[in-house]
């Protein structure tokens, strides 16, 4: 273990840890105090932040469409004879699995009785306009925006792991250009890397805790599974021993095997849904969500109601409730999703992986609320299930389940759902420990991957954290708790799409031609200008030429 604990960095490994139980030792000794003051917190952010939050959405939104249509997406990520490691159905089942996880289940089948009963833009509540917002906001939340936010820690990673060969996944890796050598590989860096693991394992745990209750209720219309908190830690822990089998073997036999396995099962029960279901309303519903959403993108993106309160205006808070809340979720799960991209992204170009994730991102969570959340619409419309008041009077994993009863079949559909439900949350959680071990090592190994009792450590300590917080009735304390902490992640998210340009374009002036479709990068400079080495004058003769070096090992800094 000596000698293994040597490629460990230990200020991020045990600095985490240091934080984690600064953050978690409040909560359980003060539960009701620490909630009220991380309340305080997350109203004080999404009041003061907000329109940065949101200008952070459309702003990645952008990028992303620039990054497609620039030269800097013809670049590939890898060696120009290099194929894709995984196939492509493979490849976007687990970017799905790891951006979205289980959560999509939950949250496609209830969260339009939210938005129908206090809608956006000061609408009627049931009113037919409400019921439009109803089916387009959640494909909003969950789309194109967001998977850019994801994309934009994957941009940089991906360039600097596959392009310019620097071994180690981490986000102040990526910021290089931007902050200098001696602040990126100094306390700066540090700081980032601990701040976006801490962020992980609040999201991901209280994502863990969220799920468990469900999964519980599940079992317990399946089988009679009494659902008490004994059996959602047993559920927590059975979904541990799954991930963390799947994180020790490894990226190809155990995080992929799910991933496909979810792929077929989730377009199983979408497609027996859409079949069973009224299958005219789901695609008209659906086809005019997408519709309303590709009209107002920009209005829903930038919505700040402010003239709420002003003169007698409403005001719903909805924007801050909902859409900021959203971004700053999406803002703290992207270092982890985004470093998970850029991991499996290799031997695609840029343009690739950048048009990949957005296309087969949307299209997946589209699905989901297309046809599982329209279809609990359509019981409600049609008096057929009363879905409001199940939600409002019992609790909402109530009402996904008498949904999902409401189907024929519905032992079968429930048990697939069930199933669904943890491979889901495997595939996340083993994705968020595959990230959190590679990160905290200084160096990962010839196969890219990271040692193994350092994979098992963070599926164990993923796990422990929802369990102790279940066991307080915590987590949204924690969630809460999470998205506070990420706001620094809104001037890092700035700094990586500017450090992408810079390193891409720098590197680009270096190459004799790149007129193909396909960028191989393979020459670089002497001295990178963010380096104590180099300089922009430095780097740079008089007439702008330079010396280049065609072989850069891994080591090179």
């Amino acid at each position: 273990m000596g000698s293994a604990f040597s490629r460990i960095d230990k200020v991020l490994f045990f600095g985490v840890l240091l934080i984690l139980f600064s953050a978690t030792v409040p909560l359980v000794a003060f539960p009701t105090l620490g909630a009220s003051w991380v309340a305080q917190a997350k109203n004080y952010v999404t009041d003061n932040f907000g329109v940065a939050y949101l200008a952070l959405g459309i702003s990645s939104f952008g990028f992303m469409i620039y990054i497609i249509f620039s030269d800097i997406g013809q670049i590939k990520l890898g060696e120009p004879e290099e194929k894709p490691e995984f196939h492509i159905l493979s490849w976007a089942a687990m970017l799905f699995c790891a951006g979205i996880g289980g959560a999509i289940l939950y949250w496609s089948m209830i969260e339009w009785v939210y938005y129908m009963q206090a809608p956006p833009f000061n609408a009627e509540p049931f009113s037919e306009e409400a019921v439009t917002w109803a089916t387009t906001y959640g494909i909003f939340h969950w789309g194109p925006l967001a998977w850019s936010m994801y994309l934009v820690p994957a941009l940089p990673i991906a360039y600097f792991v596959y392009v310019r060969k620097r071994p180690v996944l981490r986000i102040s890796e990526a910021l290089l250009p931007v902050l200098g050598e001696t602040l990126a590989h100094g306390w700066l860096g540090k700081l980032v890397d601990i701040l976006f693991i801490f962020g992980m394992l609040g999201g991901g745990a209280t994502s863990l805790g969220l799920l468990a209750p469900l999964i519980n209720e599940s079992l317990g219309v399946l089988f009679g599974v009494p659902t008490n908190l004994v059996t959602q830690l047993l559920v927590l822990m059975v979904c541990t021993i799954i991930f963390a089998s799947s994180a020790y073997v490894g990226l190809s036999k155990g995080i992929k095997l799910l991933s496909d396995i979810n792929l077929w099962l989730a377009l199983g029960l979408l497609a027996f849904v859409l079949v069973v279901g009224p299958t005219q309303f789901l695609l008209k519903t659906g086809l005019n969500a997408i519709g309303t959403m590709a009209q107002n993108l920009i209005h829903m993106a930038t919505w700040t109601e402010p003239f709420g309160n002003l003169q007698g205006f409403p005001k719903s808070s909805f924007p801050e409730n909902w859409t900021i809340f959203y971004w700053a979720w999406w803002l703290v799960f992207a270092p982890t999703v985004g470093l998970f991209i850029a991991r499996i992204s290799r031997g695609r170009t840029i343009r690739t992986m950048v048009a990949g994730s957005l296309f087969f991102g949307t299209l997946g969570c589209a699905l989901f609320f297309s046809i599982l959340g329209n279809y609990a619409i359509y019981l409600q419309l049609t008096d057929a299930l009363d879905v409001v008041s199940i939600l409002n009077n019992q609790s909402p994993e109530a009402a996904i389940l008498a949904v999902l009863n409401s189907l024929p079949l519905s032992w079968l559909v429930i048990a697939v759902f069930t199933i669904l439900l943890v491979i889901f949350t495997a595939t996340t959680f083993d994705s968020i420990s595959y990230i959190l071990a590679s990160v905290v090592e200084y160096k990962m190994d010839e196969t890219g991957e990271p040692m193994r009792w350092n994979r098992l450590f963070w599926a164990f300590a993923m796990s422990i954290l929802p369990m102790t917080l279940l066991f307080l009735g915590g987590l949204s304390t924690l969630q809460t708790a999470a998205v506070v902490s990420g706001v620094p992640l809104l001037v890092v998210a700035v700094l990586l799409m500017i450090s992408t340009v810079r390193a891409a374009r720098f590197d680009l002036r270096y190459q004799p031609h790149y007129d193909d479709p396909q960028i191989n990068i393979q020459e670089f400079p002497e001295a990178d200008p963010w380096t104590e080495e180099g300089s922009w004058e430095e780097v740079n003769d008089e007439n702008g030429a330079s010396l280049t070096r065609s072989d850069k090992g891994p080591d090179t800094p």
